[in-house]
């Protein structure tokens, strides 16, 4: 749904970025422009309804009420100031509805497009950002640009069209009550320039925090039971209300200065209707202008006071929208990963011949993670990596599904260079079962099914789910392949998911396997099954296994021992055992724990 409306539509914000021209508002607005600008239209014919109903009022006081000659009939003047108050009400609620529809079409379409252009963005760009602050702005942040279209952007509108109105009315009763009636009009809008600026710095830091505070919320609740099992509720609350209590800091400081623009511009306004009243009734008692005229001056003064005094208030409140609209700018302005530039098609797959040759990685403004890498395996074949927490293991695998770019030496798949590969093309070839496996809040079959599109048939999900030992689990669930897993599949084990992460990785039979430590979450035992289920399932395939444990490495055709992103040791398991290096030294190690494990267990038995 989010690329059907980012491409079949002309809204691509990315593209004029990409074409260095300024994003402003009005590139948010294809589609809905029309409407906007007749929301606009609208509000100026219900402008001239009101001014016209002055007018009107100046002609029936000057020609009903204090002249002596003969006096029309009432009924067309009846019906002219009914028609005028009709079609102002009218037009009012055109307005209204039109800016409304432009206003929640914007907000949707451009929730969808962040959403998708977050989905876009390079893994680096998600290293560095922070979840609550990404939520912060496509949801807080779009609402604000979607009030801004709504109340803010027409509301001004309104505001210069009824001044606009109204002084040229005034005009046509008074030039020189005209001129009077606008003398603090400079006043007031230097006013609400400074007030615009401040008002616009403040927000951007109160919104900064609201973010800061999603940010500690979200975590919270994510981790929760790491909060619950480290007893950690009270240092919990206090960060929380720490970053409650700056938020709150924040918005009053923003409030006051909000509030403060009100005395100033109210007693501003208020000495000039006081002083246009004055001066009128001076003028109508010396004959200068009738009674009517001044009658109608004093409604039309106050309409022209009205949009002076709201007009800074809108100029304030607009603030908040354009600092919003900055801040979703910034995500869009994040450059997309090309997902599909280079080669590969839809319908062709990859034999998995894997080449690293001189190979290293770096971080953005990083010391290097991986050094001078080399090694090659043939389709088929499984290589296993193993070292410390640390060693560049999963940062090796990752340069594979093209997650970051090697910043030198060469990676061939088939003989291509990688990077001549399309990103989406090497994902759809690689599969790949994390060290921490991430479930949605869907069902088992949901999760299992995911990496396919389209219906999957639930004998291809059970197979995968029996590859993977989790079958006879699942069918223990009252609801079976039914059962929702709940958020991050927190109603499983760890091991339970990670076997249902296993399932899914199967069913997509990718022709590259990338098992990240895969089984550090099960028992012996249901390790031993999975281990069966994957020799059998893995035979054709180019493997790439991750692992802490010797005895998950043994069978691989190739052992690379990383230390410090560099390989220090290469060969299958009897070579490296023969040798005098980190992996025998690892090997021991574990040998040693095992022995002592075994050995208090017996000691519990006896």
């Amino acid at each position: 749904m989010a690329t059907q409306i980012t491409s079949s539509q002309p809204f691509d914000l990315q593209q004029a970025v990409s074409d260095r021209r300024p994003v402003g508002l009005w590139r948010l607005m294809p589609g809905y422009r029309l409407r906007y600008v007749g929301a606009a239209l609208a509000l100026g014919v219900a402008a001239l309804m009101k001014a016209g109903t002055y007018l009107l009022l100046r002609f029936f006081i000057d020609r009903y009420l204090v002249a002596e000659a003969a006096r029309p009939s009432l009924l067309p003047l009846a019906v002219a100031f009914v028609g005028l108050a009709v079609f102002e009400a009218v037009f009012t609620f055109v307005s209204g509805r039109l800016a409304a529809e432009t206003a929640e079409g914007i907000a949707l379409r451009l929730r969808t497009y962040v959403y998708d252009h977050l989905q876009r963005l390079t893994f680096r760009y998600h290293d560095e950002a922070q979840t609550g602050e990404l939520i912060s702005r496509a949801t807080s942040d779009v609402d604000s640009i979607r009030r801004f279209f709504a109340d803010q952007a027409i509301g001004f509108g309104r505001i210069a069209l009824l001044f606009l109105v109204n002084l040229g009315a005034l005009a046509v009763l008074n030039v020189r009550l005209a001129g009077l009636s606008v003398v603090v009009v400079p006043i007031i809008l230097i006013i609400s320039t400074f007030f615009f600026r401040r008002v616009g710095e403040m927000y951007e830091a109160y919104q900064e925090q609201e973010a800061t505070l999603s940010t500690t919320l979200q975590e919270n609740l994510s981790g929760v039971r790491v909060v619950k099992a480290f007893a950690r509720q009270q240092f919990e609350m206090d960060k929380f209300e720490g970053d409650n209590w700056e938020k709150y800091q924040r918005g009053r400081a923003f409030i006051r200065m909000h509030s403060l623009f009100w005395p100033l511009t109210d007693v501003l306004l208020s000495l000039q209707l006081l002083t246009g009243y004055y001066v009128a009734a001076r003028m109508a008692i010396a004959g200068t202008i009738t009674v009517g005229t001044y009658l109608a001056y004093a409604g039309l003064l106050i309409w022209l006071i009205f949009p002076m005094r709201n007009l800074g208030r809108m100029i304030v409140q607009m603030s908040t929208g354009l600092v919003s609209y900055g801040r979703v700018m910034e995500i869009v302005r994040a450059t997309r990963e090309a997902l599909h530039a280079g080669r590969g098609r839809a319908d062709e797959t990859v034999e998995g011949h894997v080449v690293f040759d001189s190979v290293s990685f770096a971080y953005e403004d990083e010391a290097p993670v991986l050094h001078d890498i080399s090694f090659e395996v043939a389709p088929g074949q499984t290589v296993a990596l193993l070292g410390s927490t640390g060693s560049g293991k999963t940062t090796l695998v990752n340069l594979l599904p093209r997650f970051y770019d090697y910043t030198s030496g060469h990676i061939t798949l088939d003989g291509v260079d990688l990077n001549q590969f399309a990103p989406s093309f090497l994902r759809r070839q690689i599969g790949i079962v994390e060290q921490e496996p991430f479930l949605f809040s869907r069902s088992i079959r949901d999760n299992i099914s995911y990496g396919l599109e389209g219906q999957v048939a639930q004998d291809a999900v059970e197979e995968a789910a029996k590859a993977a030992a989790i079958h006879d689990v699942v069918m223990t669930f009252p609801q079976g392949y039914d059962t929702l897993v709940g958020e991050k599949g927190v109603t499983l084990s760890g091991g339970q998911k990670q076997r249902v992460a296993i399932a899914r990785t199967l069913l997509k039979d990718p022709r590259i396997l990338i098992l990240d430590d895969a089984t550090s979450s099960v028992d012996t035992q249901t390790e031993a099954a999975i281990r069966q289920a994957l020799d059998r399932l893995m035979a054709g395939r180019t493997n790439f296994v991750i692992a802490h444990r010797v005895q998950s490495v043994m069978n691989a055709d190739l052992i690379l021992v990383l230390d410090h992103g560099r390989i220090v040791q290469r060969g299958t398991h009897a070579s490296l055992l023969a040798e005098d290096g980190l992996y025998r030294r690892i090997y021991n190690i574990q040998a040693q724990v095992e022995v002592e494990l075994e050995k208090d267990i017996a000691g519990a038995a006896d």
